[in-house]
């Protein structure tokens, strides 16, 4: 038995290949522009499944609500950052994260974090 390839070895769906090479694209111009980062969060709570609009930043380090958007207009890489934003991340108590793009390195990274709730029941007679 062969072993499994590790994530970074796994192929990817040709409609992410796809938008994963659009995005990568754009790195010469989004430097151009002064942007380091580029990133859509979606959140996933209730099942119901929402992406935010693409936000370009001028930061040294990509952190969620604490860096500051810069005014840019790269909306037309909305729908591919939306590829690849994981398949059911809104089922259950939904996941939520970030796709995010870093320009410098040109590496997109995705970051998912599952809710998870926990419950206690009793029964008791009275």
């Amino acid at each position: 038995m062969e072993p499994e390839p590790s994530n970074a070895e796994q192929a990817i769906p040709p409609e992410q290949a796809t938008a994963k090479a659009a995005i990568l694209a754009e790195c010469g111009r989004l430097a151009e522009a002064g942007i380091t980062f580029v990133a859509v969060h979606f959140d996933g709570a209730g099942d119901e499944g929402v992406s935010e609009d693409i936000k370009c930043y001028a930061t040294e380090d990509y952190a969620y609500e604490e860096s500051e958007v810069q005014e840019s207009n790269f909306s037309h890489l909305q729908e591919h950052f939306e590829t690849l934003v994981p398949y059911g991340y809104e089922d259950g108590c939904g996941g939520f994260g970030d796709v995010i793009l870093n320009v410098k390195t040109s590496k997109i990274t995705v970051e998912r974090n599952d809710r998870f709730e926990d419950y206690t029941t009793s029964s008791y007679e009275v």
